[in-house]
């Protein structure tokens, strides 16, 4: 055993956040776990309209065994901005899988920001991610996900173990975005251009509105990206935008996915971005 690496524990935990609108403030009015899940008190950086709130996992990382489930519910005319306090990583398995099952929900006029830090997959981990996200017809959202497997900067690849990733948003109802994943370590997939290209960054932003202007779409070309040699790309829908990002430093995708924020969301939302403070430390 390499006594570097951290000693794998199970845990089954569960984390249940609801946010709701009163008079001019958005309160967390709900606030369940079970398990090492917890989200630390509100924040409100820019004022009572936008509830800020740190989702913490205390182990600091998943093992094989791990289940990990989170729902959150925005309600109506609510703001709520979720994030994370630093990379999440999932470490290497003997066997079993470890899951994390999100559940993101938006009621009418409400918005949600889901912007974690980026997520670290170990070589040799079984990782299980699932996402659903269901909107109402005039909710916003904006979310994104930084996935870097192995761990580049150590001279580690991902040439063990496996990730299935599961996306799925909806609105009113209908789906409008629909994605799976599966990733074998050492496959050829890693490599392939119609895979990773030989990666080990990937990264996705997603922003759904009643209502995004041709013009976004052109603003959000414009911001380049930081990293010499990475790709990425946007995509736009109907009420869907969809930025992609592939390279070897999460830094940068990051940095070009956080610029992207600060377009979409005055444009869609109607608020300056505001950074979250831990962003900072």
């Amino acid at each position: 055993m390499d006594l570097a690496e951290p000693l794998p524990s199970t845990w089954h935990a569960h984390l249940a956040l609801g946010f709701q609108r009163r008079e001019t403030a958005t309160i967390l009015a709900r606030r369940e776990h079970m398990g090492p899940l917890r989200v630390q008190k509100p924040l409100y950086p820019e004022g009572e309209a936008v509830c800020h709130a740190i989702v913490l996992h205390p182990p600091s990382g998943i093992a094989g065994g791990d289940e990990l489930e989170i729902d959150v519910t925005v309600g109506q005319g609510a703001h709520a901005l979720l994030t994370t306090p630093g990379a999440g990583k999932w470490y290497r398995s003997g066997g079993a899988w470890a899951r994390q099952r999100l559940g993101l929900t938006v009621e009418a006029g409400g918005v949600l920001e889901w912007l974690p830090q980026e997520t670290i997959v170990f070589d040799a981990a079984r990782a299980a991610m699932d996402s659903t996200i269901d909107l109402d017809a005039e909710a916003c959202f904006i979310g994104m996900e930084i996935l870097c497997l192995g761990r580049r900067a150590s001279g580690e690849g991902f040439g063990n173990g496996a990730l299935h990733l599961a996306t799925r948003v909806s609105r009113a109802g209908q789906p409008i975005w629909l994605e799976r994943g599966r990733l074998e370590g050492g496959s050829g997939l890693l490599a392939s251009p119609a895979g990773l290209a030989g990666f080990s960054v990937s990264g996705t932003l997603l922003a759904v509105a009643p209502h995004i202007e041709p013009g976004l779409l052109a603003a959000c070309r414009e911001i380049p990206v930081l990293e010499t040699g990475a790709r990425h790309g946007l995509t736009q829908l109907p009420d869907l935008l969809v930025a992609r990002y592939l390279g070897h430093s999460s830094e940068a995708a990051r940095h070009w996915f956080a610029a992207l924020w600060q377009v979409l969301r005055p444009a869609l939302i109607g608020r300056e971005a505001q950074w979250p403070r831990i962003w900072n430390t």
